[in-house]
């Protein structure tokens, strides 16, 4: 497995459907789809929602040998709630992605890996923070998708995943947030490299909604304007811009290139319902 993303699984409940979730299991879908080999290390609770989440898993080729299961918590849910073009969550807890276990299989199959994906979210548990925090001793090029949800995070957290990051993937309220801990710096660029250089970042990614997005890399900035589509929702459309950059940064193709192509999928992710609708590779290169 080329790739391993560590994280929550869940079913997002929508006004009047529910869908599965959760960044990490997003970004994976996405990945496969792309055609980069991805497996998920998470946990779900011993329920037909969990069974139902490992079914989705098979059913779409991705690897679920290292999704456990928890015999005493359910599988995770997220109330979503739509506000305009924004989505608001209430994600519950304790669930079972709240307590993934360290073992040492995680820690081989994670050092056979060439890349590392985790967010912030699932570190809100001292439990799988622990296990996240071994793992990411052990991983190579490492990737942290900045996902903060109130009140699901604190600014010591959130600096130790900095610590550890190859690559950063945020939004730029995210971004206004965190570097205001800091500084009351308001130009973007300077923002990005305040945090480049106190966390020794080499490479960060920004998103910026209906605005598009911005890339800093090897010191130099790359903008995309993003493409305009009428917005179904927009849960999973920064996991698909992540997974999307990562399937051309992983083939070696340019930053401009990497770049274009992950507004290209995140935008065409918002135009439909769900975080993880159905499509091939040629479709993506060519809806815009």
């Amino acid at each position: 497995m080329k790739t391993i993303c560590f994280g929550e699984v869940l079913w997002d409940i929508l006004p009047h459907e529910k869908v599965p979730g959760g960044a990490p299991m997003n970004v994976c879908y996405h990945l496969n789809r792309l055609g980069q080999e991805a497996a998920i290390i998470s946990k779900t609770g011993n329920d037909e929602n969990g069974k139902a989440l490992i079914d989705f898993l098979q059913q779409n080729n991705i690897n679920t040998s290292l999704v456990q299961v928890d015999n005493d918590q359910p599988t995770g849910t997220v109330i979503a709630t739509q506000k305009g073009n924004e989505m608001e969550y209430n994600i519950v807890q304790p669930v079972a992605w709240d307590f993934i276990d360290y073992d040492e299989t995680l820690i081989q199959k994670v050092k056979e890996a060439d890349y590392f994906i985790c967010g912030s979210l699932v570190a809100r548990s001292e439990h799988s923070r622990n296990t996240l925090f071994k793992l990411l001793e052990v991983a190579p090029t490492k990737i942290i998708d900045i996902n903060l949800r109130p009140p699901h995070y604190d600014q010591f957290t959130v600096e130790a995943l900095f610590n550890k990051a190859d690559i950063l993937k945020l939004n730029n309220h995210e971004l206004a947030l965190i570097t205001g801990w800091y500084s009351n710096e308001a130009d973007f660029e300077k923002q990005v490299l305040l945090l480049s250089e106190k966390f020794f970042i080499p490479t960060i990614i920004i998103t910026k909604g209906e605005a598009g997005a911005a890339l800093l890399f090897e010191k130099r900035f790359y903008d995309h304007a993003g493409y305009k589509v009428e917005v179904a929702d927009t849960i999973g459309s920064g996991d698909s811009f992540l997974a999307g950059f990562l399937s051309k940064y992983i083939t070696g193709q340019s930053p401009e290139t990497a770049l274009a192509f992950a507004c290209r999928i995140g935008a065409f992710v918002a135009s439909q319902k769900g975080a993880c609708p159905q499509y091939d590779v040629d479709s993506i290169e060519n809806i815009f």
